[in-house]
């Protein structure tokens, strides 16, 4: 039997037309930035596919290529014109690495940044001033990479721009999948997880004002040989992007399931978030661990992931999980599922019969 790839969120195959651009980017190799022929060629190209992305996520701002979505978060926390970093408690390791937010937000039960916290009232006094000198960057994902949970941008934004920061929005989960934010002020994004390749991505900005440059290529705002043949593989691969991402009858196996999985005992995470999307579940099994469970689904010939691809190697609970107030117990048997392109309804319908086999037998 094929294996079944149900990790979509952490890399999507690569799309068919994203590897024809790569090969065309191979083909039409050279340094974007000298002067001669060939150069010149390979900066229109690049430039060309900047305007496609920009089309493709209709972005009226800037776009900084990268090499993913962790460089996008690193360069926009590094190089934004902001003195104090505000995030929510479940963004990306990426973000939330090392001492990097001064203050994180609570995140509720249903999984939901608690945008309250950012009132004058509940925040420290020298954050989210309004006060060019002493501006606040807030960093929001837009949804999450382990439930799906969606956040409420248009609400951060109001909050956080009537205070005179600035908004960054991680959509690394939803671009291609769903519309970018426009009241962000800076979004990451990156090429695999919509089927373009790994090793390239973005930041976008609504304007270069908002950041100090460092120097180098990009405008002087990243240093480094901008990826050509992944830039135009990443803008062939947003443009295949449908709409609806995933037909609805290759997920539609799950709403049954859902019921299955709780007469078993089970957990159906999206039942407590605030904004599911249906593109990334999260689901915990009574009486097995997400490691057993993980090892048994491999064995399966099916794929799936205990949480973040970045973090989940590390043996640790997840704090997006933690930040919602799971019991312990309850978060070390959550796994995640999530969908893309090259999933069928067959595959899905094979994983819920495995899911619901396995909790059988452990009941």
């Amino acid at each position: 039997m094929p294996r079944i790839y149900l990790d979509h969120a952490a890399t999507t195959p690569l799309r068919p037309q994203a590897r024809a651009a790569m090969e065309e980017g191979f083909a039409l190799w050279a340094n974007p930035s000298s002067p001669h022929g060939e150069g010149r060629r390979a900066r229109a190209a690049l430039e060309d596919a900047r305007e496609r992305i920009k089309a493709s996520l209709g972005w009226s701002g800037e776009v900084i290529f990268t090499s993913g979505a962790s460089e996008a978060a690193e360069l926009a926390l590094d190089a934004a014109n902001a003195v104090h970093d505000i995030a929510s408690a479940v963004e990306h390791d990426a973000v939330l690495r090392g001492d990097r937010p001064e203050w994180t937000l609570p995140v509720r039960p249903d999984g939901a940044a608690d945008l309250r916290a950012l009132s004058a009232e509940s925040r420290p006094s020298d954050l989210l001033v309004d006060d060019p000198e002493n501006r606040s960057l807030v960093a929001v994902q837009h949804v999450n990479s382990e439930t799906g949970n969606r956040q409420h941008i248009g609400f951060a934004a109001e909050v956080v721009h009537d205070n005179g920061g600035l908004l960054l929005i991680d959509c690394a989960q939803s671009a291609g999948k769903f519309a970018i934010p426009q009241m962000a002020d800076l979004a990451i994004v990156s090429a695999h997880k919509f089927g373009g390749p790994v090793g390239v991505g973005a930041l976008l900005v609504k304007d270069y004002a908002m950041l100090h440059p460092s120097g180098g290529q990009e405008r002087g705002y990243r240093r480094g040989t901008e990826n050509l043949p992944g830039v135009l593989a990443m803008a062939a691969a947003l443009e295949a992007c449908g709409d609806p991402y995933v037909d609805p009858g290759v997920i539609e196996p799950l709403d049954s399931f859902a019921s299955e999985v709780r007469a078993l005992g089970g957990e159906w995470l999206s039942d407590r978030l605030s904004d599911p999307t249906p593109y990334i579940r999260a689901i915990a099994m009574p009486g097995i661990s997400a490691q057993a469970q993980l090892m048994r689904f491999d064995m399966a010939g099916i794929a799936v992931s205990q949480g973040s691809a970045c973090s989940s190697g590390t043996m640790k609970r997840s704090h997006v999980l933690t930040a919602m107030g799971l019991p312990d117990e309850l978060a070390d048997r959550t796994i995640r599922v999530s969908f893309g392109w090259t999933t069928t309804r067959q595959e899905v319908e094979r994983f819920c019969e495995v899911w619901l086999d396995m909790a059988r037998q452990a009941g």
